[in-house]
């Protein structure tokens, strides 16, 4: 008896200011250490990264300000929807982050949140560096251009 392939996930939860405001050097697909009915609302796509960042705590990689919102159907069991949650990578991954982590104007954001085919909730963070005015401009202006290219306005 053969058990039955997991149905391919369509969640992914993408921080889409973090592309904005800053440019990113190395990303990371880390785990997450999550409790209660967290699996639950991700699965139903209740997730913000809007403010999502990452900091070290004892020698552990933190998210800070992950919104997994409350599951509708949970009762007892319940999480807190704002917490920190600690992230799963392996030592030569922390210890490397650590050290870029500690130069100044380097941070570790939140990217993106998806199901991988295992069922585990996965997390794509960025060791990124922060954008200045004028890059933003720019990055706003090679959007409006692709965008008038994908009409056929050029």
């Amino acid at each position: 008896m053969h058990p039955m392939p997991k149905a391919k996930s369509s969640i992914q939860i993408k921080n889409r200011r973090a592309s904005f405001d800053y440019e990113f050097l190395e990303t990371y697909t880390a785990g997450i250490q999550l409790v209660g009915t967290e699996i639950k609302s991700i699965r139903a796509g209740k997730v913000s990264l809007q403010d999502a960042y990452c900091f070290f705590a004892g020698g552990s990689l933190f998210v800070r300000g992950m919104n997994i919102a409350l599951y509708h159907w949970g009762s007892w069991g319940q999480h807190e929807p704002v917490r920190d949650r600690r992230l799963l990578l392996t030592r030569k991954e922390l210890r490397h982050l650590q050290a870029e982590d500690k130069k100044k104007g380097l941070t570790i954001v939140a990217v993106k949140l998806f199901i991988a085919e295992n069922g585990y909730a996965k997390l794509v963070i960025a060791l990124a560096k922060g954008k200045h005015e004028y890059d933003k401009r720019q990055t706003i202006k090679e959007r409006d251009v692709r965008r008038e290219m994908e009409k056929g306005g050029y």
